[in-house]
Formats: C-alpha cells, structure tokens, sequence
C-alpha cells in the first residue's frame, strides 16, 4: 500500500515544517498545492522532500480535488498545514501501511485541537473525527464554500491515535478566521437558498452558546472552554446576520 499526502497551503511557514516531518518514512509522495503563499512556504515544503504544485485559489473542496489528482498512488492522505499526526496515529497508519484491508476504503481518526496552547476535550471539540485517509477513486472532497467533507463509497474504519490540530494561537486569529468563515458560510447558505429571520439572529447566539459551554461540557476546559463558547455565539450571530446583509442587497 503507497501512500501520497496530500496539503493544501496559503502562508503556512509557521504549521508546514511540524506537519511534514509527522508523515516522514509513512508518506511515498507528498504532494503541496500552494494558492500564491508570500511567505516561506514553498520553500519550506521543496526542502523536506514534497512536490509543491502552484494553482489559483478555487475553494477548499476543488483545491483537495485537484491535490488527489495530481497525486500518482491510490491511497490519499489529505491534512491541512496546521495538523500533524500524533505517535499512536502514525503507528496505526504505518501499520495499514504494511498490512492494507480489501475491504476498506476509508479511515477516519478523531482529531484534537490545541486552541491557545491548551488540549481542548469537550465543547464539541473533541472527538472531531475526520476521514483523511481514502481510496481517491471511492472518495471525494464536496461543499462549494466551507465546511469541506469527503464523500466516500464504501466501508469506514475508525482509528484511535488523534490528529493534532494546532489551532488559533491568539484572540485576533480566533477573530479573524471567525470574519472569514461567517461570511463564506452565508454564502453557503444562501446558495442553498435559506434565508435569515430576527430569531436566528438573537437566539442562535444564544442556543450556540449554551449547547457548547453546558451542554457539551466546555465548561471542563476552564476559561478556555468559556472563550470557544463565546466565539461559537459570536460565529452564529455574525454568519445569520450575514446571511440577512446578503439577501437584503
């Protein structure tokens, strides 16, 4: 069984290196497709050893698309930059790697966010399972602006080693990314053709907040449990009072 990694980048000099030397000796390619990065990336990824690829930004799902297919083995490891595989993860992966199933075409692992230097474990946040290793002619990356996922046909295994994923690091990232992905996320959501009410926008913050923090247990991770909750609420408020600005133009 032979194994192409497969990442997706823009301005990743800070995760590139960490996720890289996690797949060395499991990964028989490693192909980067970089959207125009003005950093180091690039040259980051040549000198450990992957194949960067460089092609105008599209959207998530066609970006991992075009990085599957450009890949020259069966078997695709699809990662983000600012993951890494853990060491159970990559002894469960090297030893696939050695004895491969017939039978399965896909495997999903749980995956394990550092969020300002704190392991997070409830909020949701943990287990997120993800399906990262796949058969490219059984699975494909599908959703047009965010929340990207992977259709597959076939049988699933789960794994037990976590992905690490080493999220924001600051107050102003967890703000940023939450400015990006609302607006995307109400472009998603206007396609579909949903529209937005005055409920959503004052009790969706609300809901979000309390299934995070109560129900979900953030509040086990302490004040970094509380600020997830926050940001939840905020995501919600900011992706349906976005989603009003859209249809109201």
């Amino acid at each position: 069984m032979k194994i192409s990694v497969t990442i997706i980048t823009l301005n990743e000099k800070e995760n590139l290196s960490r996720c890289l030397q996690s797949v060395e000796g499991l990964a028989d390619e490693i192909i980067v497709v970089d959207s125009g990065s003005k950093d180091q990336t690039c040259e980051i990824a040549s000198a450990l050893g992957a194949q960067v690829v460089k092609r105008d930004w599209t959207n998530y799902s066609d970006q991992k698309n075009f990085a599957a297919y450009s890949a020259n083995n069966d078997w695709i490891l699809s990662l983000d930059a600012d993951e890494c595989l853990s060491p159970d993860l990559r002894q469960e992966l090297l030893a696939i790697k050695e004895v491969p199933s017939s039978s399965v075409v896909a495997y999903e692992f749980p995956r394990r966010a550092c969020y300002l230097g704190r392991w997070i474990s409830h909020g949701g946040w943990y287990p997120d399972y993800k399906v990262r290793l796949y058969k490219r002619n059984q699975g494909c990356w599908v959703g047009d602006f965010v929340h990207e996922s992977l259709s597959y046909d076939g049988v699933v295994k789960r794994l037990n080693g976590n992905l690490l994923h080493y999220t924001c690091s600051s107050i102003s990232e967890h703000a940023h990314g939450v400015d990006v992905y609302t607006t995307l996320a109400a472009q998603d959501l206007k396609q579909r053709g949903s529209k937005s009410s005055i409920m959503q926008i004052v009790l969706g913050p609300i809901i979000s907040f309390w299934s995070t923090y109560i129900i979900k247990c953030g509040f086990l991770d302490g004040f970094h449990g509380f600020l997830i909750a926050v940001f939840s609420a905020y995501y919600t408020f900011l992706k349906y009072s976005k989603l009003w600005d859209i249809c109201r133009k």
